[in-house]
């Protein structure tokens, strides 16, 4: 293993100066509601022992506003039966929020009772009506489905240009990559692989295993632009995103450079990841190997899975969670200079991550006391797996680790209660305060098995303070937007965004932990278009809405 910097050198300590101080108790607890919310959900990977590899995947999960009533629904992405083994109709699952705790299964009512084999998920208002849409991505074709703004959906995928386009689709976000004001699409591509082309793979040589990545040819990722007229332009090849080697399975973004304008950073696995830096006229370069980002701190591509960015040290610089394939350990890489450095190891994240496949990931305030925690939704690929490494299970458990604030992480998964630390074949992780109580809930997805809802409850008093952005010459979401908070001696960001973590994505509305904090000195917001606002001397313990160029007005509570 490469050398590795001490923590002391770490920047941002020298930025931090007296840090937090880790307590005896994660101040929080996990409750599992998922039954008492009403949430019924079985996933289905068609599995019926033939062992084709979109099976192993799972899917995805993602929280949003769809009907635009201030809480955040839910909706749970679902395979099907292969062709030729049909044994059961099996589709996606929209919840909407009942506002009291529970969920009410709308999926038929809103139109979506539609049957693919869909993986992931992206929302945003591409159109600026005001309402989300919804692109699902899919073994074979992708799916865009317009929010109508009256509790259902159209399928639009023919009529916007998405349609007559086979894949194994994964991962995508939306984003204003070329800050015209509307939202662009970026869809991850896994490999060439469809029933009719499935290669046999065997540990033995006489039964039918599921097959690595590398049996497969890669596949280029897409890039559309958004016309404006509810239609998109294919700019893969003209845009510079172009690679047939890439095995995508997450995507983030980020502004690597700080010059305004959103980049990717693309989680691949076996192949090196990718760091898409925007060139501002309609281009990407990928900088991956030159900050550091492509392959491990041993120079090895990884099994990059999920993907999420945040600024976990409060320095105003972003880093980097990518989890990977068990033995690898997760990445957790911070800024040093130019390039990152994966810290993994000195920070607590990586002895404890090394025995598990991690899947989605997601930077969040657990137990809001200003520092970014990291959750990992974790889950092996094959059941037969423990015949072959004894110390590694197919089903494994989520890890939590909470940030110490001084460049230390400990898992605390096992002392949430509610059965969170249970192992789970875990795939896809979001977060949203879906009971607005101001903090933050984790949905989390199973292969070939349950969703699990889990309600964050507070124990240390710990305050917050919640920001919903309506942009006007921005995307009407907002996305892309980083909003900057001071309260007493602790600055933080956040930026508004699609995508991340594993096929999932969560809220667009972002949460800062205040700690003790009753009021916030000092909010600036910078939006896509470029424009900056400041407001000052904000009351915790609500949730404000902000307009672009239009002021902030508080909320009722959360």
């Amino acid at each position: 293993m490469a050398a590795l910097a001490s923590i002391s050198q770490l920047p941002f300590l020298r930025a931090l100066g007296a840090a937090a101080q880790p307590s005896a108790s994660p101040g929080f607890r996990f409750v599992d509601v998922t039954t008492s919310s009403g949430i019924q959900f079985q996933h289905n990977s068609g599995s019926f022992g033939g062992k084709f590899l979109p099976e192993t995947l799972g899917s995805g999960c993602a929280f949003l506003d769809y009907d635009r009533d201030g809480w955040q629904d839910i909706i749970l992405i679902n395979g099907m039966d292969w062709p030729g083994h049909k044994q059961r109709h099996s589709t996606l699952r929209l919840y909407r929020n009942n506002r009291n705790g529970t969920f009410t299964d709308v999926t038929s009512r809103a139109g979506l009772d539609v049957e693919m084999y869909g993986m992931g998920v992206a929302v945003g208002d591409y159109d600026n009506d005001g309402f989300p849409d919804i692109l699902i991505t899919c073994v074979g074709q992708n799916r865009l489905f317009h929010n109508t703004g009256k509790g259902t959906f159209l399928d639009v995928t023919n009529a916007s240009g998405l349609g007559k386009r086979s894949a194994f689709s994964t991962s995508a976000l939306w984003f204003d990559y070329d800050r015209d004001g509307l939202l662009d699409l970026f869809v991850c591509n896994y490999v060439k692989w469809s029933p009719e082309h499935d290669v046999f793979c065997s540990l033995d040589g006489k039964h039918k295993s599921y097959c690595t990545p590398e049996a497969y040819r890669g596949e280029t990722c897409w890039l559309f632009r958004n016309r404006g007229n509810g239609t998109f332009e294919d700019v893969t090849a003209s845009s510079g995103i172009f690679d047939s080697s890439s095995k995508s399975l997450g995507v983030a973004m980020l502004d690597d450079n700080a010059d305004g304008w959103p980049d990717l950073l693309v989680a691949n696995d076996t192949q090196p990841n990718k760091l898409y830096r925007n060139q501002r006229n309609g281009t990407f370069k990928d900088a991956a190997v030159e900050v550091g980002l492509a392959f491990s701190s041993e120079g090895k591509a990884r099994a990059g899975m999920g993907v999420d960015i945040a600024d976990f040290t409060n320095s105003g610089s972003s880093g980097v969670a990518i989890t990977n394939f068990d033995n690898e350990m997760t990445g957790l890489y911070e800024l040093s200079g130019k390039v990152y450095e994966d810290v993994a190891a000195q920070a607590g994240v990586g002895l404890a991550s090394k025995n598990s496949l991690g899947f989605g990931c997601a930077f969040l305030d657990a137990n809001l006391d200003g520092w970014l925690d990291l959750a990992v939704a974790n889950g092996h690929i094959d059941e037969t797996v423990r015949n072959i490494r004894g110390n590694v299970g197919y089903a494994q458990p989520p890890l939590l680790f909470l940030n110490n604030g001084n460049g230390k992480f400990r898992d605390v998964a096992a002392e949430l209660g509610g059965g969170f630390d249970q192992p789970k074949v875990g795939r896809g992780l979001a977060y949203a305060d879906f009971d607005r109580d101001g903090d933050l809930d984790l949905l989390l997805t199973t292969n070939n098995g349950a969703a699990y809802l889990y309600r964050n409850d507070q124990l240390a008093g710990n305050r917050s303070i919640r920001f919903r952005l309506v942009g006007t010459k921005s995307n009407r979401d907002a996305i892309g937007a980083t909003v900057r908070i001071t309260s007493g001696e602790l600055t933080q960001s956040r930026m508004v965004k699609s995508g991340s973590s594993y096929l999932s994505q969560s809220e667009l509305p972002v949460t800062f932990g205040l700690e003790k904090h009753d009021r916030v000195e000092r909010v600036v917001i910078a939006w896509p278009s470029g424009r900056t606002e400041e407001f000052t001397n904000l009351a915790a313990g609500r949730s404000y809405e902000c307009t672009e160029g239009k002021g902030i007005s508080p909320q009722s509570g959360y």
